[in-house]
Parts: C-alpha cells; sequence; structure tokens
C-alpha cells in the first residue's frame, strides 16, 4: 500500500480555522442556520467545526443533526456485502432553513445527491449548502460543487483520499492512498 501525507495535524487546524471563519461571515449570527453532519465520515468534521465556532468564536446554540443517506444511494444494491445503516439524529425541521450540508471528502457526488433527498423528509429549506474537509475536484460525476472547502486535491481514480480524525484514527491527517500494484 503506497500512502502519502497530504495534510497534518497543524494545516488541518489552520483549515479548520479558517473554514469556521468563512461560515461566519456568510451565516452571521447562525439563527436561521442548521448544521448536517453526513454520516458516517462528515460526522467528525461536523462535530469538530460546531465546537470552534461555539468555544473559540463564541457562536451558540447552532442546531446539528447526523444524516444517514445508506438507503438513498443509487449504489446501494450494487454492493455484494450487506450494508450497515448509520442512525439518523435530526430533532428539528429544516422548512425555510440554510442548511450547511458537511462531509470529509467530496468525489463523485453521488452521496451529496443522496444527501438532498434524504433530507427532503425533514422540509424544505430556503437553500443548501456544502461543506468539505477535501473537494476531489475533477472525479464528478454529477455536477455537485463545495460552497466550503479546505483543499481541493487531484488525485487519480485509482487513488483514494482519507481523512483520519483523532476520535477514530488517534490522529489528524489525510492521506492519499492506493495498492502497490497500482501505477500512477
Amino acid at each position: 500500500m503506497y500512502k502519502k501525507q497530504i495534510l497534518t495535524e497543524k494545516e488541518i487546524e489552520v483549515m479548520l480555522h479558517r473554514l469556521a471563519c468563512e461560515l461566519i461571515e456568510n451565516h452571521n449570527d447562525f439563527c436561521d442556520t442548521v448544521f448536517i453532519g453526513i454520516q458516517p465520515r462528515g460526522t467528525y468534521l461536523a462535530k469538530r467545526l460546531l465546537a470552534l465556532l461555539t468555544t473559540h468564536y463564541g457562536i451558540k446554540n447552532i442546531p446539528f443533526g447526523l444524516l444517514d443517506i445508506t438507503f438513498f444511494r443509487d449504489d446501494f444494491r450494487r454492493n455484494a456485502r450487506p450494508l450497515e445503516a448509520n442512525s439518523t439524529a435530526i430533532d428539528f425541521i429544516v422548512e425555510n432553513k440554510r442548511v450547511v450540508f458537511i462531509d470529509d471528502v467530496l468525489y463523485t457526488g453521488r452521496s451529496i445527491r443522496a444527501a438532498l433527498t434524504a433530507l427532503q423528509s425533514f422540509g424544505r429549506p430556503s437553500e443548501v449548502a456544502l461543506l468539505v474537509l477535501i473537494d476531489r475536484r475533477f472525479s464528478r460525476h454529477l455536477p455537485i460543487q463545495p460552497d466550503y472547502t479546505g483543499k481541493q486535491v487531484d488525485a487519480i481514480n485509482e487513488e483514494r483520499v482519507v481523512v483520519h480524525w483523532q476520535e477514530n484514527a488517534g490522529e489528524d491527517a489525510v492521506y492519499i492512498e492506493r495498492k502497490k500494484d497500482e501505477t500512477l
């Protein structure tokens, strides 16, 4: 396995502060804004941003939820192994709210399309924005672009962009990985 680190803990920390400031610039007091982390990997980024906005920037009471998109994906029946769903935890209505979807990596856009479909069960938002830590910009299958991006990464299709969080992997880092037999 080939593994190259593209973001360190310090770089991620700086990036999170920049993303928080961009959110503040566009959402002011967040009175009509809700955060929704896309399960499972967007959860870590969403919780980090929420904590940063609360503790460092003094912004309180941003409604926060987690959205499972497993059975809304267009490829869920094509998987040979059984899928394990995560839980959805949204205890608010998104009607006329400014929704910020949060995910770690934007790749093909299919997860975001599934999230948009799943969101309909909670009301009709006034707008939906997308925040991602990593944008794999040349890999889209659907015309979906992030509104807030930590870093754009150009990776070939055989490569995976893997985000490690302290909470699930014991470190904050981003890697590009590929099997050794795959060539550039």
